[in-house]
């Protein structure tokens, strides 16, 4: 079958590589850096997709679409913005093709240059800013709250797949306010509804924080961040959301008139989590026989797999499967009857282990004869044999139990990578031996974030929401400092 993984503790970056392909999720495309993300790894997208999406209607949000290119003149007007994302940006020159009289195949219509060039979004502020000039004219159109789904084009040099790849798709919010309280509250809202879906969806654990200066979005005052953990010691941002102030609103000219008739600009937000995610919840649950999926995310939460010896026996295990299987549906449980005959009971019980089908059900002719089937468990790869009246119910608090205990998993491991340090050789020591987040004191400066980075690759992941005033010195310069932020090398 070539299954077989690389082991995790053998080469991590390998084993994860490997998966993410025989799993099915995604592979190389013929651009560089840009990715074919296949149908399962596409189903999965779209439960994490339906679930946000619900989070983000519940709490006032509305969805449109933006346009995927960009006058590169909108780009100049937010200096720190352009500066962010200018290494990045695909630029489109010309708007047709022809073929070359000199016989060289296809080639660039020169005739056919556009006056003005256009960028290929890396993100969207820019050309969102320019349309909400027209939609606010008045404090009766705030707040304005709109999110999109979208693809980003941001041209990377070294990518891997779902983690960093040159083209990806998001969510991206935006939204206008009258105050700037009212802009900072829907910044941590929605920071608030990343780390519920990370830990209720994908069962895994973060730490809620703001970002330093130098690690925030271009062109935001701060940047909240969720922050996990992954199975090696390396930190994912796994999703920011950003204060822009009025940057945005000054740079575009979006003014509202106040109650009492004054002009004001607007406060802004904007907001994303990505199909970065995916990797996320792969490095965070599996393991060296393939993919965990957390039942909430999974496609297919029970596999179902006959054992029979003719096709008489198959007729009648798919007879007794249906009646299962429609009462399994009728209870909000994805199913999957798994009887092709092309493949054998062994592949078919690898290939689910392999996908990360958190159940899986075995029924033959000794448990038609005894009412009976074998329930396997991907997380624990414990198996039970059970009667076929009691399945319902048994999938049932499985699928829960299985969501918890890998949230439980997860999070015990992510305290473990915790550590706190008090001088240099500890910080270095931590890093080089055991990896994770090291919580050390940091003087507040740029150019010590700086060093640290040179010295080590660490960076300050996230200043954490509930970081305790606690006097020290800071772990590189020995300056004064009032908490602990938590470093990290990152993907």
């Amino acid at each position: 079958m070539g299954n077989k993984l690389t082991k995790r503790a053998e080469d991590y970056s390998k084993w994860y590589n490997e998966l993410v392909i025989k799993a099915d999720l995604s592979e190389n495309s013929g651009v560089r850096g840009m990715m074919v993300i296949k149908p399962y790894g596409y189903a999965i997208w779209e439960k994490m997709q339906a679930e946000l999406d619900r989070m983000f209607k519940e709490t006032g949000h509305q969805n449109a679409y933006f346009p995927l290119l960009i006058p590169k003149s909108y780009f100049s007007k937010e200096a720190s913005h352009v500066d962010g994302f200018a290494k990045e940006c695909a630029v489109v020159t010309h708007y047709r093709l022809k073929n070359d009289e000199n016989g060289k195949g296809i080639v660039v219509d020169e005739s056919a240059k556009l006056e003005e060039e256009l960028i290929i979004r890396p993100t969207s502020e820019t050309i969102i800013w320019d349309s909400y000039r027209k939609w606010i004219q008045s404090y009766r159109d705030l707040p304005l709250l709109i999110n999109q789904w979208a693809n980003v084009v941001r041209w990377e040099m070294r990518t891997r797949l779902f983690l960093r790849t040159a083209e990806f798709l998001w969510q991206e919010g935006h939204t206008a306010h009258e105050t700037k309280a009212e802009a900072i509250e829907e910044t941590q809202r929605m920071q608030r509804i990343y780390a519920d879906f990370a830990e209720n969806f994908m069962a895994m654990p973060v730490i809620k924080g703001t970002k330093t200066e130098s690690e925030r979005f271009a062109g935001a005052l701060d940047t909240y961040t969720i922050e996990a953990m992954m199975q090696d010691g390396k930190a994912l941002q796994a999703g920011t959301s950003h204060f822009l102030g009025q940057n945005f609103a000054k740079a575009f000219d979006v003014k509202f008139t106040t109650k009492e008739g004054k002009k004001e600009y607007v406060w802004a937000t904007s907001w994303g989590v990505s199909t970065r995610l995916m990797g996320a919840l792969v490095m965070s649950h599996s393991d060296d026989f393939g993919l965990v999926l957390p039942p909430k995310l999974a496609p297919i939460q029970l596999a179902i797999v006959p054992i029979y010896k003719n096709s008489e026996q198959l007729d009648q295990i798919n007879e007794r499967v249906e009646k299962l299987t429609k009462n399994l549906k009728a209870e909000g449980i994805s199913v999957k009857y798994d009887n092709r005959t092309t493949y054998k009971p062994g592949w078919k019980f690898a290939e689910y282990e392999l996908k990360g089908v958190p159940l899986r059900l075995a029924i033959g002719p000794r448990d038609m004869e005894n009412n009976t089937a074998e329930l396997a468990r991907r997380d624990t790869l414990e198996k039970e044999v059970l009667s076929q009246d009691n399945l319902v119910d048994r999938v049932k608090f499985l699928l829960n139990e299985i969501q918890d205990n890998l949230f439980q998993k997860a999070l015990d491991r992510r305290n473990e990578l915790i550590t706190e340090v008090d001088n240099f050789n500890d910080f270095k020591n931590v890093l080089d031996t055991k990896g994770g987040f090291v919580s050390a004191h940091w003087d507040g400066t740029s150019e010590t974030e700086e060093k640290i980075k040179t010295l080590t690759k660490a960076t300050v992941r996230c200043i954490p929401l509930d970081a305790k005033e606690e006097e020290g010195i800071c772990v590189f310069s020995g300056k004064k400092s009032n908490k602990r932020v938590l470093f990290a090398k990152a993907y």
